[in-house]
């Protein structure tokens, strides 16, 4: 029987994750009486994850895996699970119940409504840092100045999508996406659910500093090309500092007070190089995606299928 919901979920090393989740979110969507799929995207953990999840889908059926051949990234996964995904109604969340499942026979409820996104949309986030609270907050801001998108506030990839969205994105060729990006540029008719979003159930953030600079250097580039203006804004900047600064030793040399020639020389040449290194640097960004384009390689690799029809 076809699905009419499915639920895409990431995974990377949550073997201890993984039972917790699986009991919360079987409960929910047996109560719904409709039926649905839950595909779960290994990318490459190293501990039992795979095996777990090969364990729940030999009795379950409901249960799924796309394992990828190495660890290929949440975003990867996350539109893995959506290629994949045959439900009329896909939700994609995370797989340590930070995202709760009680909350999605409300987001079904508004699909029934008729809208074709429903983003879960966080009044209160527990077990993070202030740090971290601060940085999306600032991130989120700067993606919506530079990219002229309506991205929601205080959303996360805890989504609900119609099927001609999931259609939508499957028809965008590019290799990094950024899905609450992607989900702002296709349009159609969005709302929001409200919840709060608790602690982990079990194990640890797989989001370190290093992985969450990669995520949002990924955001940027991918929505937007205010990266490559800023080469411009540094060289009427410069412009500027430099005008200013030789009007300033000018004007103090027709009050004859005479700087050593090095106090000319240092200025200009901090400029220019500063400038040079600035349009360089950001031409490099561009020239690496490009590139990664051009090379047309698949955005993941899919190593093992179960209960997965081609």
């Amino acid at each position: 029987m076809k699905a009419k919901y499915s639920i895409v979920v990431p995974v990377y090393n949550e073997e201890q994750a993984i039972p917790y989740f699986y009991k919360a979110i079987t409960k929910t969507m047996t109560e719904l009486g409709e039926p649905y799929e839950v595909i779960f995207v290994n990318d490459g953990s190293r501990d039992k994850t795979a095996e777990i999840i090969k364990d729940l889908s030999s009795k379950d059926k409901c249960i799924k895996l796309l394992s990828f051949s190495r660890n290929f990234g949440q975003m990867a996964a996350i539109f893995c699970g959506l290629e994949h995904a045959e439900g009329d109604a896909v939700i994609d969340m995370d797989v340590d119940l930070q995202d709760p499942v009680e909350v999605i026979p409300l987001m079904i409820e508004k699909w029934k409504q008729g809208y074709d996104v429903v983003h879960g949309k966080r009044k209160a986030r527990k077990g993070e840092s202030w740090f971290k609270k601060l940085t999306s907050k600032i991130y989120l801001k700067f993606i919506r100045l530079i990219s002229g998108l309506k991205i929601p506030e205080n959303v996360g990839e805890f989504k609900l999508f119609d099927r001609k969205v999931v259609e939508a994105f499957k028809s965008m060729p590019e290799q990094d996406r950024f899905l609450r990006g992607a989900t702002a540029w296709v349009g159609f008719k969005q709302t929001e659910v409200e919840f709060v979003r608790q602690e982990r159930s079990a194990g640890k953030t797989k989001y370190s500093l290093k992985k969450m600079v990669k995520f949002a250097s990924k955001g940027i580039v991918s929505m937007s090309t205010f990266p490559l203006s800023l080469a411009s804004i540094a060289g009427v900047a410069f412009s500027i500092g430099t005008t200013i600064t030789f009007t300033t030793f000018i004007i103090l040399a027709c009050l004859k007070i005479y700087l050593p020639l090095a106090a000319w020389l240092f200025p200009t040449i901090t400029c220019c190089f500063a400038f040079l290194f600035s349009i360089m640097g950001f031409n490099n960004i561009y020239l690496k995606r490009i590139y990664q384009e051009c090379q047309n390689r698949p955005r993941y690799i899919v190593a093992e299928k179960v209960n997965i029809e081609e």
